[in-house]
């Protein structure tokens, strides 16, 4: 049964103490007990707000939480995109491909040209690494790479490739990779 639970975060109430859960308001305006997963939702879309139009530089913790909620949790890889402005603002993020328990075909013409339908100026890119492993491979260090030198031909950089694993995640940039 579908629900209309993101019309507005108000729908989200906290139950009465003691009974450890959240209530939520369904299309019929009845309020029920909150699954994991729509709760879930819930917060990954408050800290998607909450990304949208900061600045990615001032708000590390903002844009790691997001990230964390987002990929962290995944039996399987997906690659993501962090489109920024000039000012290194976040205009969207984007997830482009998935794969399998342990890789995911990464195609750079696709970034490219997403980049270039945002409008974006720089990038951060972002996958996950279900093994539990955050350092980046040599593969992945060879796609950034990749992406890097491709997106420099239309004007747009990379900032930064982050890996997830689980709770844990690796910036690129900060090992000197990108």
């Amino acid at each position: 049964m579908q629900h209309d639970l993101f019309s507005s975060l108000d729908s989200l109430l906290s139950v009465p103490a003691g009974s450890g859960g959240l209530l939520i308001r369904g299309v019929t305006g009845q309020y029920r007990l909150a699954e994991a997963d729509e709760v879930l939702l819930a917060a990954q879309r408050l800290l998607a707000a909450q990304v949208r139009g900061s600045d990615l530089m001032d708000s590390p913790a903002v844009v790691k939480n997001f990230l964390r909620s987002r990929l962290g949790h995944l039996p399987h890889e997906v690659f993501a995109v962090m489109h920024l402005n000039s000012q290194n603002r976040v205009l969207d993020y984007v997830e482009m491909f998935r794969g399998t328990v342990n890789q995911t075909s990464v195609y750079p013409r696709e970034v490219v040209r997403d980049a270039l339908l945002r409008n974006s100026s720089a990038l951060v890119l972002v996958h996950n690494h279900p093994s539990g492993e955050a350092r980046p491979s040599r593969a992945d260090e060879h796609l950034t790479q990749t992406i890097k030198q491709a997106t420099a031909l239309v004007d747009v950089r990379v900032l930064d490739h982050f890996i997830l694993a689980g709770e844990v995640i690796c910036s690129m940039a900060e090992m000197g990779l990108v």
